[in-house]
Protein backbone atom coordinates (compact mmCIF):
# COMPACT_ATOMS: atom_id res chain seq x y z
CA UNK A 1 0.00 0.00 0.00
CA UNK A 2 1.00 3.45 -0.66
CA UNK A 3 0.27 7.40 0.37
CA UNK A 4 1.17 10.67 -0.47
CA UNK A 5 1.74 13.46 2.02
CA UNK A 6 1.98 17.24 0.82
CA UNK A 7 2.64 19.55 3.20
CA UNK A 8 0.95 22.55 2.08
CA UNK A 9 2.45 24.99 4.06
CA UNK A 10 4.74 28.08 3.13
CA UNK A 11 7.24 27.57 6.29
CA UNK A 12 9.43 24.97 7.30
CA UNK A 13 9.48 23.51 9.75
CA UNK A 14 5.71 23.96 10.25
CA UNK A 15 3.22 22.91 13.22
CA UNK A 16 1.04 21.49 10.16
CA UNK A 17 3.78 19.70 8.39
CA UNK A 18 4.85 17.99 11.96
CA UNK A 19 2.06 16.28 12.03
CA UNK A 20 2.46 14.73 8.67
CA UNK A 21 5.86 13.61 10.10
CA UNK A 22 3.98 11.62 12.85
CA UNK A 23 1.37 10.25 10.19
CA UNK A 24 4.08 9.19 8.28
CA UNK A 25 5.68 7.18 10.70
CA UNK A 26 2.68 5.57 12.29
CA UNK A 27 1.69 4.68 9.22
CA UNK A 28 5.21 2.98 8.16
CA UNK A 29 5.34 1.51 11.16
CA UNK A 30 2.01 -0.37 9.95
CA UNK A 31 4.25 -1.19 6.09
CA UNK A 32 3.14 1.43 4.25
CA UNK A 33 5.08 3.32 1.51
CA UNK A 34 4.78 7.14 2.02
CA UNK A 35 5.68 9.18 -0.45
CA UNK A 36 6.60 12.64 1.34
CA UNK A 37 5.77 16.14 -0.40
CA UNK A 38 6.06 19.31 0.35
CA UNK A 39 5.01 22.91 -1.17
CA UNK A 40 8.79 23.60 -1.22
CA UNK A 41 9.88 21.26 -4.36
CA UNK A 42 8.09 23.70 -6.69
CA UNK A 43 9.41 26.35 -8.00
CA UNK A 44 7.39 29.62 -7.10
CA UNK A 45 7.44 30.64 -10.96
CA UNK A 46 5.74 27.33 -12.03
CA UNK A 47 3.30 27.77 -9.45
CA UNK A 48 2.27 31.48 -10.20
CA UNK A 49 2.26 31.22 -13.80
CA UNK A 50 0.31 28.00 -13.66
CA UNK A 51 3.06 25.99 -15.34
CA UNK A 52 0.90 22.57 -16.06
CA UNK A 53 4.30 21.12 -17.67
CA UNK A 54 6.66 21.92 -15.04
CA UNK A 55 8.96 18.55 -13.86
CA UNK A 56 8.43 19.10 -10.51
CA UNK A 57 4.14 18.88 -11.24
CA UNK A 58 4.54 15.87 -13.16
CA UNK A 59 6.23 13.99 -10.81
CA UNK A 60 3.95 14.96 -8.65
CA UNK A 61 1.28 13.85 -10.62
CA UNK A 62 3.01 10.44 -11.24
CA UNK A 63 3.23 9.71 -7.46
CA UNK A 64 -0.28 10.62 -7.10
CA UNK A 65 -1.28 8.51 -9.81
CA UNK A 66 0.51 5.37 -7.67
CA UNK A 67 -0.96 6.47 -4.67
CA UNK A 68 -3.82 4.56 -2.81
CA UNK A 69 -4.30 7.40 -0.55
CA UNK A 70 -3.45 11.29 0.40
CA UNK A 71 -3.06 13.15 3.52
CA UNK A 72 -2.54 17.02 3.05
CA UNK A 73 -1.58 19.42 6.07
CA UNK A 74 -1.91 23.27 5.94
CA UNK A 75 -2.00 26.10 8.16
CA UNK A 76 -4.91 28.13 8.16
CA UNK A 77 -4.04 31.40 7.41
CA UNK A 78 -6.99 33.73 7.21
CA UNK A 79 -9.78 31.50 8.10
CA UNK A 80 -8.99 29.17 4.83
CA UNK A 81 -5.80 27.23 3.87
CA UNK A 82 -2.91 27.99 2.50
CA UNK A 83 -2.78 29.90 -1.17
CA UNK A 84 0.37 28.37 -2.10
CA UNK A 85 -1.65 25.28 -1.52
CA UNK A 86 -4.42 26.41 -3.29
CA UNK A 87 -2.27 27.21 -6.51
CA UNK A 88 -0.71 23.91 -6.46
CA UNK A 89 -4.00 22.27 -6.21
CA UNK A 90 -5.44 24.38 -9.01
CA UNK A 91 -2.68 22.83 -11.24
CA UNK A 92 -3.63 19.09 -10.51
CA UNK A 93 -5.83 17.04 -12.96
CA UNK A 94 -9.34 17.35 -12.44
CA UNK A 95 -9.60 13.36 -11.60
CA UNK A 96 -6.20 13.90 -9.52
CA UNK A 97 -7.53 12.08 -6.69
CA UNK A 98 -9.87 9.73 -7.65
CA UNK A 99 -10.17 6.11 -6.47
CA UNK A 100 -8.09 7.90 -3.35
CA UNK A 101 -8.81 8.16 0.34
CA UNK A 102 -7.77 11.64 1.30
CA UNK A 103 -6.69 12.54 4.95
CA UNK A 104 -6.89 16.36 5.48
CA UNK A 105 -4.92 17.78 8.86
CA UNK A 106 -4.98 21.49 9.44
CA UNK A 107 -3.46 23.78 12.25
CA UNK A 108 -3.98 27.29 13.18
CA UNK A 109 -4.34 29.86 15.84
CA UNK A 110 -7.42 29.35 17.36
CA UNK A 111 -10.71 26.99 17.60
CA UNK A 112 -12.10 29.54 15.68
CA UNK A 113 -10.96 28.05 12.53
CA UNK A 114 -11.50 24.88 12.73
CA UNK A 115 -14.10 24.71 10.02
CA UNK A 116 -11.48 25.55 7.49
CA UNK A 117 -11.22 22.00 6.46
CA UNK A 118 -14.75 21.61 5.76
CA UNK A 119 -15.61 24.87 4.49
CA UNK A 120 -12.19 25.66 2.82
CA UNK A 121 -10.06 22.54 2.03
CA UNK A 122 -12.80 19.78 1.25
CA UNK A 123 -14.77 21.58 -1.21
CA UNK A 124 -11.42 21.60 -3.72
CA UNK A 125 -10.42 18.11 -2.45
CA UNK A 126 -13.95 16.99 -3.49
CA UNK A 127 -13.94 19.10 -6.88
CA UNK A 128 -10.27 16.44 -7.36
CA UNK A 129 -12.97 13.75 -7.23
CA UNK A 130 -11.58 12.11 -4.10
CA UNK A 131 -13.19 9.24 -3.35
CA UNK A 132 -13.90 9.24 0.72
CA UNK A 133 -12.73 11.65 2.54
CA UNK A 134 -12.33 11.42 5.95
CA UNK A 135 -13.15 13.80 8.80
CA UNK A 136 -9.72 15.20 9.20
CA UNK A 137 -7.84 16.83 11.77
CA UNK A 138 -7.58 20.08 13.22
CA UNK A 139 -4.84 21.35 15.95
CA UNK A 140 -4.65 24.59 17.81
CA UNK A 141 -1.00 25.82 17.40
CA UNK A 142 -0.86 25.79 21.05
CA UNK A 143 -1.43 22.05 21.11
CA UNK A 144 2.25 21.28 18.99
CA UNK A 145 5.49 22.46 20.77
CA UNK A 146 9.31 21.71 19.68
CA UNK A 147 7.73 21.23 15.69
CA UNK A 148 11.25 22.17 14.33
CA UNK A 149 12.73 19.21 16.34
CA UNK A 150 10.90 16.41 17.68
CA UNK A 151 6.82 17.47 17.91
CA UNK A 152 4.82 17.04 20.63
CA UNK A 153 1.32 17.11 20.73
CA UNK A 154 -0.87 17.62 23.43
CA UNK A 155 -3.14 14.35 24.56
CA UNK A 156 -6.04 15.74 22.97
CA UNK A 157 -4.39 15.82 19.54
CA UNK A 158 -2.29 13.11 19.94
CA UNK A 159 -5.15 10.98 20.50
CA UNK A 160 -7.50 12.72 17.95
CA UNK A 161 -4.81 12.24 15.15
CA UNK A 162 -3.98 8.43 15.86
CA UNK A 163 -8.05 7.75 15.62
CA UNK A 164 -7.92 9.60 12.05
CA UNK A 165 -4.55 7.33 11.18
CA UNK A 166 -6.89 4.47 12.48
CA UNK A 167 -9.72 5.71 10.44
CA UNK A 168 -7.11 6.52 7.53
CA UNK A 169 -6.04 2.81 7.99
CA UNK A 170 -9.35 1.31 7.40
CA UNK A 171 -10.53 2.90 4.48
CA UNK A 172 -7.10 2.44 2.62
CA UNK A 173 -8.03 -1.18 3.49
CA UNK A 174 -11.31 -1.54 2.52
CA UNK A 175 -10.35 0.12 -0.89
CA UNK A 176 -7.50 -1.82 -1.43
CA UNK A 177 -9.20 -5.18 -0.47
CA UNK A 178 -12.63 -4.38 -1.84
CA UNK A 179 -15.10 -6.90 -0.12
CA UNK A 180 -15.69 -8.38 -3.65
CA UNK A 181 -12.52 -9.71 -4.23
CA UNK A 182 -12.23 -11.14 -0.58
CA UNK A 183 -15.43 -12.95 -1.51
Amino acid sequence: MRILTLAGSPRFPSRSTSLLSICQHKLEARGVEVMPWNIHNFQPDDLIQARFDAPALLALREDLMLADGFIVATPVYKASFSGALKTLLDLLPERALEHKVVLPLASGGSSGHMLALDYALKPVLNALKAQEILHGVYAEDNQITQYDRHPELHSSLAQRLDDAIDAFWLALTRHHYPVAQAV
